[in-house]
């Protein structure tokens, strides 16, 4: 496996001991939830950077980094709900997100096209990590209180623009597919006379 795909494994295998440190009682348990949230969120940086230099950027790598990404994040909202920490829509509304963004990128895979990053999405996981960490730390440090508030509501506002972005491109390129000029060639089956075979043309992959 290459590096930048083995990053983003092991971002996946940090979201247990993410939600253990959270949930558990131990002393600490917030600076080491926090350290362990940044560490996989560093693998997501990590990851693309060595994909880009190595030119190892990958299908599997396209389809499994966002996906790293919704687990790690999803698991520590879910678990601040439990924390009483942020109020369960607000986490509805976020999560709901990924997974309808990530049902459109299974949908847009079969149809045989990957629907990329986009910049607003980037942003939200940026903000996702800010907003995370904050009210991770808000009981230990109340004066990031309010610094968590605004994060979280802007995290909120990203998930639905970057939501109506994706959806956005998905129907373009789509669209884009169905119009697709049909071309003919001709075949010949053994002991049979040539015929047309009609196929349309491949769509690009775009790579992550």
């Amino acid at each position: 496996m290459s590096l930048p795909n083995s990053l983003t494994v092991l971002r996946i295998f940090f979201v247990p001991l993410l939600v253990a440190l959270l949930l558990t009682s131990q002393p600490n348990r917030d600076l080491w939830a926090v350290g362990v949230f940044l560490a996989a969120a560093t693998t997501d940086l990590l990851d693309g950077y060595f994909a880009r230099r190595r030119a190892q950027v990958s299908r599997l790598g396209t389809l499994l980094d966002p996906i790293a990404d919704k687990l790690l994040t999803s698991a520590a909202f879910i678990s601040l709900v439990e924390l009483h920490l942020i109020h369960a829509w607000i986490v509805v509304i976020i999560v709901g997100r990924e997974f309808a963004v990530s049902g459109l990128r299974a949908i847009a895979s079969s149809e045989g096209f990957i629907i990329q990053a986009s910049d607003i999405g980037k942003t939200k996981m940026v903000l996702q990590v800010a907003a995370i960490t904050s009210i991770v730390l808000e009981r230990r440090f109340p004066a990031v209180a309010p610094l968590g508030t605004v994060l979280l509501w802007l995290v909120v506002a990203s998930a639905l623009v970057s939501a109506a972005h994706y959806f956005w491109t998905f129907w373009r390129k789509l669209d884009a597919g169905l119009k697709a000029p049909v071309r003919h060639r001709m075949v010949v089956l053994p002991g049979g006379e040539p015929r047309a075979e009609k196929g349309r043309e491949e769509k690009d992959v775009a790579a992550h």
